[in-house]
């Protein structure tokens, strides 16, 4: 079982986050279930931290003290990750899951670009 966030660690991400948009960002805290191996038939419930930016939800699991996965999605069906399961340092599992989704959001303007802050 992991322990919540710590009040030092949502300011970092609070902080990334208006570097990221220029803008304070409203973040969520909650819980959710993950099954951290395929194998593994009981999922863990892990202290969660969620925000909706430019047309796209973003996750930061805490697994433990030092051990965070994330993700970011625009439907159920259209999910990403950054393409490494897990980080040890919250700020590096932030600021790639923000580049991850900037690179993404760049590859497909042209498709389906965001509708603000652009």
């Amino acid at each position: 079982m992991s322990t919540d966030f710590t009040q030092t660690e949502l300011h970092r991400i609070r902080e990334m986050l208006t570097q990221r948009y220029r803008k304070e960002v409203e973040v969520q805290l909650a819980d959710c279930e993950l099954s951290l191996d395929m194998g593994e038939t009981e999922p863990m419930s892990c202290p969660t931290v969620f925000w909706h930016e430019r047309d796209a939800n973003f996750v930061v699991f805490k697994i433990s003290p030092f051990r965070f996965r994330s993700q970011f999605f625009y439907s159920p069906h259209e999910q990403y990750g950054t393409g490494i399961d897990e980080f040890n340092d919250l700020d590096q599992r932030v600021a790639a899951l923000l580049q991850t989704q900037s690179d993404h959001e760049r590859e497909h303007r042209g498709m389906n670009p965001p509708t603000e802050n652009t």
